[in-house]
């Protein structure tokens, strides 16, 4: 067995659309100022012919091409995901094959906004356990499908894009950089945000999502990095599921991060895209060279369940 993982790489890919508050506000009932002051966004990208396996493949090529690992070196691919619109064959099976990877373990998990954390800490047990050695982890979403635009609680909020990591077994006598996962879910209140049905809307009650994530999330936060042995003032940066300023503020402030540490916003310019948010907004975090490598980031996904998971990790 190996001590554990690492994260080698990261990519994303965002659709070449951009969509603004005030492009919303010209067909609802909504404006640019009311958009912001309530969840911070500004603007989204939405995709235009782009499947969810589209732009999984997009960012998992460009991740492991950062990685200066080839496709045959790959043994797994999990794609967290909760807007695939085919059920068979999975994403991650689509994806392995068209980047050419040959007979890997793949399959899909759908935790909606939590799903990348839920995905690296599987393939985290997995190389562990001696089950992988090089895996792809990838968030993927295409919420456009499934949003109702003319519903103006929820079309301002969701987007599309991907974010993927490329994920190895640290060498012999290395310590892991992907430290233990937190995860878990509030089921009882689990109906507050759904996508469901043969033809399904996203429908949110976005004031019960907002208490819960506002009162509950924090200590489960601080929980990650009391298991990981990391003091949250020590935290280089801090990426959260992109859902809502308020709401990432709010987990900012009772967690006591260092005045130093980088929080990512990237849900400004690419909206909430669910299992996506927290690689898309890593992935450009690492391209902008704002987090030295090495360093510990608190990884925290919540949303649609209500589900959550996080981890801290060494920055690639």
């Amino acid at each position: 067995m190996t001590a554990g993982s690492r994260i080698v790489a990261m990519g994303h890919y965002q659709p070449s659309r951009v969509v603004t508050n005030d492009d919303l506000a010209s067909t609802l009932e909504t404006n640019d100022a009311w958009i912001r002051d309530r969840v911070g966004i500004a603007e989204r990208r939405i995709a235009d012919n782009e499947s969810v396996a589209d732009m999984a493949v997009f960012a998992a090529e460009k991740a492991l091409a950062t990685s200066g690992l080839a496709a045959a070196d790959i043994d797994m691919v999990v794609v967290a995901t909760c807007s695939a619109v085919d059920r068979c064959p999975n994403v991650a099976t689509t994806v392995a094959a068209r980047l050419g990877i040959a007979a890997p373990a793949t399959f899909d998990l759908n935790t909606a906004c939590s799903g990348f954390s839920y995905a690296l800490a599987t393939v985290d047990h997995a190389i562990s356990a001696g089950a992988s050695r090089n895996a792809l982890v990838i968030g993927a979403e295409k919420l456009s499908d499934v949003v109702d635009w003319t519903d103006r609680t929820t079309a301002v909020l969701f987007a599309d894009g991907a974010g993927a990591a490329v994920v190895s077994a640290v060498a012999e006598g290395e310590e892991t950089q992907i430290g233990p996962v937190l995860w878990g879910s509030t089921p009882d209140k689990g109906d507050a945000l759904t996508i469901g049905g043969w033809q399904p809307y996203i429908k949110q009650n976005g004031q019960a999502v907002f208490r819960w994530a506002t009162t509950a999330l924090a200590p489960f936060a601080a929980e990650v990095c009391k298991r990981a042995g990391v003091e949250p003032s020590e935290l280089a940066a801090f990426v959260p599921h992109q859902a809502n300023t308020r709401i990432i503020d709010g987990i900012v402030k009772r967690l006591g991060l260092s005045p130093d540490a980088v929080v990512a916003k990237d849900l400004v310019e690419s909206g909430n895209t669910s299992a996506a948010s927290i690689p898309l907004a890593l992935s450009k975090l690492i391209e902008r060279r704002e987090v030295p490598s090495g360093a510990p980031v608190l990884l925290f996904g919540f949303g649609g369940g209500l589900t959550y998971a996080g981890q801290v990790i060494r920055c690639p």
